[in-house]
């Protein structure tokens, strides 16, 4: 159930981030993630195509992850959260050497909202192995 409800958590807020990227590209590149933080912007120069095709992976990681929480077969749940890993830990290596013109408290927070993108389903496929494990 745990595993079932952080996939259901990371889809949703994949969705919650791809979508806006999609129907609103130049919004979604000029306030992600939001909370006075402009990150997105902290890389310019604006480009519609690559932000609604940010936007589309963005949604499709989230559709994904929502399919394999609903699905709840394990070999399933361990590609989806493998992908969602790789990606962000792809994501991560370039923002540890790429920090556009964000300030260093910016820069900060991306990274560990990076890290914790790369941790994240990481716990959760070690959390599904261990429940794979005992057959519940």
């Amino acid at each position: 159930m745990l595993v079932k409800l952080g996939m259901w958590l990371l889809g949703l807020v994949y969705l919650a981030w791809g979508v806006p990227a999609i129907v609103a590209p130049r919004w979604f590149f000029d306030h992600f993630p939001g909370l006075g933080q402009h990150w997105t912007a902290g890389y310019p120069p604006y480009n519609e195509h690559l932000m609604t095709d940010v936007g589309v992976a963005a949604t499709t990681l989230g559709g994904l992850l929502i399919a394999a929480a609903i699905i709840g077969e394990h070999k399933v749940t361990v590609v989806v959260l493998a992908a969602v890993a790789f990606y962000e830990g792809i994501h991560l290596v370039y923002h540890l050497v790429h920090h556009g013109s964000l300030t260093d408290l910016s820069v900060g927070l991306s990274l560990a909202s990076l890290i914790a993108g790369v941790l994240f389903p990481l716990a959760l496929l070690v959390a599904d192995r261990i429940r794979h494990r005992r057959g519940v």
